[in-house]
C-alpha cells in the first residue's frame, strides 16, 4: 500500500502529461496535488511520513512551483538532480562520521553487519550521484518527451536493476534473525 502512495503521483504526472497534449505545466501542477494527497493519505494510514518523502515533497513544491510561476521548465527538470544529490550528500556525510543513515532508516526491516551497512551506504551514495548526473545529461541534451519518459520509466528501471544487482553483494552481510 505504501508503494502505491509513492507511485501514485508519478502515474498522475505521466497520465496528465500525455492526456493534456504534453502540457508540462499542467502535469507539474497535477503531480504536486497528487503528491500532497499521497502524503496526507499515508499520514492518515500510518500516522507518520518518512523524512525522505517529506523532503522530496518540499523540493517538488518549491521547484515545481517555480517552474509554473516563472513558466520555466528547467526548475522542474532539475528537481531529480537536486533530490538525488541531496540524498548522496546525506549518505556520504553519514559514512564519513561512521553512522550509516541507511542503518537508522532500514534497521527494523533488514539486519546487516556494520560492514554491510557501510557498504550499502556507499553503494547508494554512488547510485544517487549517478542518477543526478544522468538526469542532468538527459534533460540538457534530450527533448522534454524523452526526459518525461526517462523520469517515469528510466529512473525506476535503473533503480530496480541496481537494487537487484546489490542483493548478492550484501547477502554475505545479512545477520540471521534466529
Amino acid at each position: 500500500m505504501k508503494q502505491l502512495f509513492e507511485f501514485f503521483p508519478l502515474i498522475v504526472f505521466f497520465a496528465v502529461y500525455y492526456k493534456s497534449d504534453k502540457d508540462l505545466y499542467l502535469s507539474i501542477a497535477a503531480v504536486i496535488v497528487a503528491t500532497l494527497i499521497s502524503l496526507v493519505a499515508l499520514y492518515i494510514k500510518e500516522r507518520k511520513v518518512s523524512t525522505m518523502m517529506l523532503v522530496s515533497t518540499v523540493i517538488l513544491i518549491v521547484f515545481g512551483g517555480l517552474s509554473i510561476f516563472l513558466k520555466n521548465e528547467i526548475f522542474f527538470k532539475m528537481k531529480p538532480t537536486i533530490i538525488n544529490a541531496l540524498f548522496a550528500i546525506v549518505l556520504i556525510g553519514s559514512t564519513l562520521i561512521d553512522k550509516p543513515v541507511l542503518k537508522m532508516l532500514l534497521n527494523s526491516s533488514m539486519k546487516l553487519t556494520d560492514q554491510g551497512w557501510s557498504m550499502m551506504n556507499k553503494m547508494w551514495s554512488g547510485f544517487f550521484i549517478f542518477l543526478a548526473v544522468l538526469n542532468e545529461i538527459v534533460w540538457r541534451t534530450q527533448s522534454t518527451d524523452t526526459w518525461v519518459n526517462f523520469k517515469v520509466f528510466g529512473i525506476m528501471g535503473i533503480t530496480i536493476v541496481f537494487t537487484i544487482i546489490q542483493i548478492p553483494l550484501l547477502k554475505k552481510h545479512f545477520v540471521s534473525l534466529d
